[in-house]
């Protein structure tokens, strides 16, 4: 186990070198549009060039890029052209934002998936399984967006019972949080609920499934300390997944209800080619994608001994 971990952290920091060089070559590059994007579109040739000296962007690519991964491994990335202000100063508190906000949504979503996916895979073929495959392709098929509109719709406008917005700009207020976290939960649970009772009605139709209820174990202890276990083998790589959409694919949601996320800040320096707040998000998306796929490796480990030992 311990050999698998510190293979998997060198791997981790490899990945996010390789991604990190990828990503400062295709955001700095070329000198001159970064000079530009900080003095401005008006800017003269001269005031380019000047600037370029002056940063130190005639030096080569190599160069320039490892002093970047020593002013990042420091703690620095860089001054917002966008806000003029270090990319620390508000990167952090953006990025907590939308830590609470998947925190709450994971942690209502996963429960309720496996929840209904197990219900709906021990009674393969009934009613009840069919209610609950409908509803969870239902919610599935409805993006972002148009949840956010309906429910919009029907809480805030007609029934007035839930704020428009969750900018946060008083301070946290969790009747804020309700809207944006529902519609991530609607759109995301049916996934993992699909996988979920797929996985159960399998391995339900194994012998050992049968020959335990045969025996006469009680049918709730069969699915407690028999099935649900692997069962859980296929779904665990969704859950897993969750996390880099719950941090980098929020973008419309966050945007939807003015939510001051991570999500939000991508997207306003992305439009405002702000490539310093960019670069941290793609280096904070990385990390997040690169530990949810060592995490899974490792819970693949206790979910099936025969890894853990091969």
């Amino acid at each position: 186990m311990t050999r698998l971990i510190v293979r998997r952290i060198g791997l981790m920091l490899l990945i996010m070198l390789v991604v990190g060089f990828i990503l400062f070559v295709v955001n700095e590059g070329n000198p001159r549009s970064v000079a530009r994007g900080v003095l401005g579109p008006y800017a003269q040739d001269q005031q380019l060039d000047i600037w370029i000296e002056e940063n130190g962007y005639n030096r080569p690519i190599p160069i320039r890029f490892l002093d970047w991964v020593g002013d990042v491994a420091q703690g620095d990335l860089g001054e917002s052209v966008q806000y003029k202000r270090p990319v620390n100063e508000f990167f952090w508190d953006r990025l907590a934002n939308t830590g609470i906000l998947a925190g709450l949504t994971f942690l209502i979503m996963v429960p309720l998936a496996l929840f209904l996916g197990v219900l709906a895979g021990v009674k393969e073929g009934s009613a009840q399984d069919r209610t609950i495959s409908v509803v969870s392709i239902v919610t599935t098929s409805i993006p972002e967006f148009a949840s956010a509109v309906i429910l919009t719709t029907v809480f805030v406008i007609q029934l007035e019972w839930l704020p428009g917005t969750s900018s946060m700009a008083a301070g946290w207020d969790w009747a804020q949080m309700i809207l944006p976290v529902s519609v991530l939960v609607l759109y995301g649970f049916g996934y993992i609920a699909r996988m979920t009772r797929a996985s159960m009605a399998e391995v339900m139709t194994t012998h050992y499934i049968r020959t335990a209820v045969l025996k006469g174990l009680p049918y709730r202890r069969v699915i407690l300390r028999h099935a649900l276990r692997n069962a859980l083998i296929a779904p665990f790589t969704v859950i897993m997944l969750q996390l880099n959409w719950l941090l980098s694919g929020v973008v419309v949601t966050e945007y939807a209800f003015a939510y001051k996320g991570f999500g939000t800040l991508l997207l306003e320096a992305a439009l405002r080619r702000d490539i310093f707040v960019i670069e941290a998000c793609g280096l904070a998306a990385v990390f997040v994608a690169v530990l949810s796929q060592t995490l899974g490796d490792i819970g693949y480990t206790f979910l099936n001994p025969r890894i853990r030992f091969s």
